[in-house]
């Protein structure tokens, strides 16, 4: 059962009882990230993620550690380009202890200089680390060309300069801006009371007035084009895509089905031509990045040098063939029981449900059940896929970027005329 309550300065709280469960899934939600950052502080949401849990007025880092393994809680934290969440699973029996936790290091925070610069030289080599994997590095140069200049593009860990400059003042003034009640919703999912879960927060955070936040996010204009990044790699990393609905638009069900049927699974198009027909690539597929305002549906490969245009022909044939009308009811019918498959998956795992119902408060500003979500799905038809694909792959309007042993000269451009 879904319960909702708005604390007096607009914090809100959430949760989903689930008599079935033995654990609980609590989360505090902040409704900001990366794409909040001016490019000067780019990282700095990413950063105070690492440092909420290095400290408190009352908690030492290795004290939250060791309270949390003492519960058996399995507790992490995440920055996304328009969210930042503090999380943790328990046994319901241990709730107190876990939102006494969680509501310790959201509030109390000290951000100790000496504890910065030791977590700012962690975050140097996570960053590193990225820089060093390829098919991870690929989906940031793609995003900052895609969204160029905007900070839908930003990296969401930042960059070695921008992370150097930050301290702790600007961490508590970025704190003091973004951290304001009306970005602030508690969530539960689980083995949880409501009355519960409010009586507890509702003390902590009812004072809580930081003011409001002026920041108001600008739509992201996308970038065609070519960008290509030579480096001496066995493999060329590639990503191409278009701009695709956003998270608010009912078109967005359409995308989905797009995505599934072009590279979103092991029956895909991509994946059984490139993969398993033509034996040009280990890994390949299409994956759906969407937003409150915008979208992208892209496709990711990678492949030996030599077989760069052959598998972007490939690619464009498949796209085109959907743009074309190359889309029976069966291929319909099988992505949506694919998508329907994993949305009730899902639901299984209280991790999931808790941010699920977070998300939905934050985008719709309400509650929406399964079979709201599985009628939109199954509403959608032919045409609309078709239409679908036509819209996001635009002549001029599609993007590539590519990393590896690879000159703009040895790309066959006909291969990205869709």
């Amino acid at each position: 059962m879904y319960h909702k309550t708005v604390l007096d300065n607009g914090i809100r709280i959430i949760s989903e009882q689930l008599d079935h469960m033995k654990s609980v899934s609590l989360g505090i939600w902040v409704d900001v990230g990366s794409r909040d950052e001016k490019e000067s502080e780019n990282g700095i949401s990413h950063f105070i993620e690492h440092m909420i849990f290095k400290g408190t007025r009352n908690r030492t880092s290795f004290q939250i550690a060791k309270e949390l393994d003492a519960i058996g809680g399995l507790s992490n934290a995440f920055t996304g380009k328009e969210n930042t969440c503090f999380h943790a699973r328990v046994l319901g029996k241990h709730f107190g202890i876990l939102a006494d936790i969680l509501a310790d290091i959201f509030l109390n925070s000290v951000f100790d200089p000496e504890d910065l610069e030791r977590e700012r030289q962690v975050i140097f080599q996570e960053i590193s680390m990225v820089e060093d994997t390829p098919d991870d590095n690929i989906h940031v140069l793609f995003n900052r060309f895609f969204w160029m200049g905007h900070p839908v593009g930003f990296p969401i860990l930042g960059t070695i300069e921008t992370v150097s400059t930050i301290n702790k003042g600007t961490i508590l003034k970025h704190i003091n801006d973004f951290y304001v009640p009306e970005k602030i919703v508690v969530a539960a999912a689980g083995s949880v009371d409501h009355q519960t879960l409010v009586s507890y927060f509702r003390p902590l955070l009812e004072p809580l007035n930081r003011g409001n936040s002026m920041h108001n996010r600008t739509i992201p204009p996308s970038n065609g084009g070519v960008y290509i990044n030579n480096k001496e790699l066995e493999q060329v990393h590639i990503c191409l895509g278009g701009e695709a609905p956003s998270l608010l638009s009912k078109k967005r069900f359409a995308c989905a089905i797009l995505n599934t049927i072009l590279g979103g699974n092991m029956s895909s198009r991509l994946f059984q031509e490139i993969r398993e027909n033509q034996g040009l690539a280990y890994s390949v597929y299409s994956f759906l990045s969407a937003y409150f305002d915008t979208g992208l549906l892209g496709v990711y490969v990678a492949t030996d040098p030599a077989n760069v245009n052959p598998v972007l022909s490939t690619i464009q044939k498949e796209i085109r063939k959907i743009s074309s009308g190359d889309l029976s009811e069966s291929d319909l019918s099988a992505a949506k029981e694919h998508l329907i498959g994993g949305i009730y998956l899902s639901s299984e795992s209280t991790d999931g449900r808790m941010m699920r119902i977070v998300k939905n408060e934050m985008n719709f500003n309400r509650y929406i059940e399964y079979e709201e979500l599985v009628a939109y799905l199954e509403e959608v038809k032919v045409d609309e896929v078709i239409e679908m694909s036509n819209s996001i792959f635009k002549e001029g309007k599609v993007s590539i970027t590519t990393l590896g042993p690879l000159e703009e000269a040895g790309v066959d451009m006909e291969t990205l005329r869709f």
